[in-house]
């Protein structure tokens, strides 16, 4: 018997939302449109929209080389007075690693966003993106 997988979308807060995803590549089009969507209500431009989408989806790829089969992407939103954190988290598959800090795919996430960061502990591995709000 097959399960059909349905993305979770939960608003946490006014400030927070939550999507959970299987890791899987066929799903990060659900990010995307998610983040676009997110960016578009914040009044983003649409370049920053984009690099954001972009971000998004490297990190979420990232994510995807170490997380094991039949994991789950989870991307929280949270908006702040002056900016938007976007932590995309996933278990992590034995013992592999993000790449190194130093790595082409840290360099394209801090060109995209104002800052990032990246945490691996008790199995689970979360990249952090920052991104400025577009002032009034």
């Amino acid at each position: 018997m097959s399960q059909i997988l349905q993305p979770a979308a939960t608003a946490l807060t006014d400030n927070v939302v939550a999507v959970t995803v299987p890791a899987d590549g066929g799903w990060l089009g659900v990010l995307r449109t998610a983040t676009a969507g997110l960016a578009a209500r914040l009044r983003f431009a649409g370049d920053k929209i984009e690099d954001l989408r972009i971000a998004v989806d490297e990190a979420c790829a990232m994510l995807l080389v170490i997380a094991p089969p039949g994991g789950q992407l989870h991307c929280r939103f949270e908006i702040g007075d002056t900016e938007l954190t976007v932590a995309i988290s996933a278990p992590v598959n034995g013992t592999r690693k993000l790449p190194d800090n130093s790595a082409f795919a840290w360099k394209v996430l801090s060109g995209l966003t104002s800052r990032v960061d990246a945490e691996q502990a008790d199995g689970r591995a979360t990249i952090r993106l920052v991104t400025e709000l577009p002032t009034a």
